[in-house]
């Protein structure tokens, strides 16, 4: 799609995986479309909600656990003006960004062939794979370290040879705090950026007052 010279330029949102160990950048998935809606909720982590106890009524354990959801779609469409330069979009239609996608949720095969030569050599292989960092990038205020926990794809249209044309993509997230990565790691920090990000922008916002309640003073 041929967009106006003039036109303010438009950040897109996506994700970016990082070597769990070097936290070298190994992948970046720009969505194609930014999602019309993102829903966001937040689930209070409060001892009180365990003991019951009074005296633990206004502790928190940590941050409130947050999950994202959104639908992306993808479309053939803007492609085919770059078909020169990518003769795949006529043989592939869109699989290779919906692969790209759906990787995220697979172990490679090369962990699941190193997993399959350890069991037949007798070795017990004692800890379970291990999967790049996700960041869900949604302007350079949220760089967020999550775990994909939903992932559901909607194909919509197909050419003669059966290739997707069309789909929607469905994503859930949670957010990694510190209380999942610890202080000291890529995702714990970059966690904490997005806190305190969260916290500068609060104090930007304007105070309200006690009068718009009615109230002079607090009873």
């Amino acid at each position: 799609m041929t967009t106006f010279p003039g036109s303010p330029r438009l950040l897109k949102g996506g994700i970016v995986l990082l070597d769990s160990e070097t936290s070298a950048v190994r992948r970046v998935i720009n969505l194609q479309y930014n999602p019309d809606s993102l829903s966001r909720s937040l689930q209070l982590q409060s001892t009180s909600n365990d003991s019951g106890d009074r005296a633990e009524a206004l502790r928190l354990k940590g941050p409130p656990v947050e999950t994202i959801k959104l639908d992306a779609e993808i479309d053939i469409a803007d492609q085919l003006e770059w078909i020169d330069q990518h003769p795949e979009v006529a043989q592939l239609g869109i699989y290779p960004q919906l692969a790209a996608l759906e990787t995220l949720v697979y172990p490679t095969s090369g962990q699941l062939q190193n997993q399959n030569r350890l069991a037949q050599s007798g070795t017990l292989e004692v800890l379970p794979m291990l999967a790049p960092l996700t960041l869900f990038v949604w302007s350079k205020n949220r760089v967020i370290p999550v775990r994909l926990t939903d992932f559901s794809i909607t194909e919509e249209a197909f050419d003669p040879l059966l290739n997707p044309m069309r789909a929607k993509v469905s994503l859930g997230m949670r957010v990694f705090s510190v209380n999942d990565l610890g202080f000291e790691t890529k995702g714990g920090g970059l966690f904490m950026t997005y806190l305190q990000q969260k916290e500068q922008l609060a104090m930007k916002s304007q105070g309200g007052t006690l009068s718009a309640f009615g109230l002079g003073g607090i009873p």
